[in-house]
């Protein structure tokens, strides 16, 4: 078990009208707010008139139309907005695309170096306005994080940013705000939870036994869980676990003592890079071709574990038990709708599958991860994928 430094400054208010609680908790910050959000949903789920409600007497000026892969022009136009209007407190209204574009809004406001330059080398980040969040959709764990993911389209680029100052202060989590959720969204969205609880689950540290039985039990409810909230949409208890294991899936408590880099996250932002396409919906899809191309006698343990764990699969031979979880992993995502190759999500073909590849290890490396992909490794997942 390795060394590690655990740090969660975010308050999580969790459950219904958690969202009476906000103007309290801003106030001291001050009394002009950008609000963030996306495509307008907000304004049909009734978040966005609960918002101007508990904000009554607030200067709210507004950053909408927020990409679900976040741009970043769109972080350059929330910045200027901020300071054109002396914005004091950045608040995201949505799911983890608005929170990470408000992240990186706050952090443009405040400090002078380029946006881009900021994403790529956080260590330009020396402030940031308080950033506080009302989540809508279960998916990326940003509301208690310290990451914000932005895309930069006309260069096909797309980088994750950690910085110390990208922790909310405060996060809202209310389920009855993902009711609205559709079907598609509702099950992307727990296909990125899943991933994000298996890229650290997949480690080479064996000894990280609070970790391991964690991510197993948030795994089993995800799996629980998805099936419920897809047949009721509002089943409040449901979405309840989907949203808190969102949540703690990508927090600390399931990395603390392992180390290592990520495998198919990688890979994923740059599907998003080059085509665009839903995150977690690439993610199921290249999840299960990554777990096949790396199964070998040396990981087969780990895998044998997770069948039996996670999917309670028992099997003598260890290497087909290990194959079966890999065909429950993916049989589970197909259950819940979620495609099972690229072409669905609509990339044609390979054509860019080598600009891909080299830009997914200029941009992270894969030398600490699980397993170090080569080169032939991520070409043959994104073939396999097609």
């Amino acid at each position: 078990m390795e060394n590690f430094d655990f740090r969660i400054p975010t308050e999580v208010l969790f459950g219904k009208g958690q969202i009476e609680h906000l103007a309290d908790a801003m106030r001291p910050y001050g009394d002009t707010v950008l609000l963030c959000y996306g495509g307008g949903s907000i304004r049909k789920n009734g978040v966005y008139d609960d918002i101007q409600r508990v904000l009554k007497g607030f200067t709210i000026v507004e950053l909408s139309g927020i990409e679900p892969n976040p741009r970043i022009s769109t972080v350059i136009r929330g910045r200027d907005l901020c300071r054109k209007n002396q914005v004091k407190i950045v608040l995201a209204a949505g799911g983890g695309s608005v929170l990470d574009c408000a992240k990186m809004v706050a952090d443009c406001a405040v400090n002078d170096a380029d946006p881009w330059e900021m994403v790529m080398n956080p260590a330009l980040i020396h402030r940031a306005l308080p950033v506080f969040t009302v989540l809508t959709l279960a998916a990326t764990g940003s509301e208690m994080n310290n990451t914000a993911v932005i895309s930069w389209p006309e260069k096909k680029l797309k980088k994750g940013c950690k910085s110390p100052y990208h922790y909310p202060v405060l996060s809202i989590c209310d389920p009855s705000y993902t009711f609205s959720v559709s079907r598609r969204q509702t099950a992307a969205g727990s296909a990125d939870i899943m991933s994000h609880i298996m890229e650290n689950y997949f480690s080479r540290v064996e000894d990280a036994v609070i970790a391991d039985e964690l991510a197993e039990g948030l795994l089993r409810t995800v799996i629980q869980e998805l099936p419920k909230a897809l047949g009721d949409p509002h089943n409040y208890s449901a979405r309840a676990n989907l949203m808190w294991a969102g949540t703690l899936g990508i927090s600390q408590i399931t990395s603390a003592g392992k180390k290592g880099s990520w495998s198919c996250h990688p890979i994923s932002h740059e599907l998003s890079a080059f085509y665009d396409v839903n995150h977690g919906e690439s993610l199921a899809i290249i999840t299960p071709h990554w777990m096949r191309r790396i199964l070998t006698p040396a990981t087969v343990t780990r895998f044998d574990r997770f069948a039996e764990k996670v999917w309670n699969i028992q099997e003598e031979d260890p290497m087909k038990e290990a194959e079966m979880g890999i065909d429950a992993l993916q049989a589970f995502f197909a259950s819940c709708g979620l495609p099972s190759t690229l072409r669905e999500i609509g990339i044609p073909d390979d054509s860019l599958a080598e600009s891909m590849t080299d830009e997914a290890i200029r941009m992270k490396g894969f030398d600490s991860a699980f397993v170090n992909l080569s080169r032939e490794d991520i070409l043959g997942i994104i073939r396999d994928s097609l």
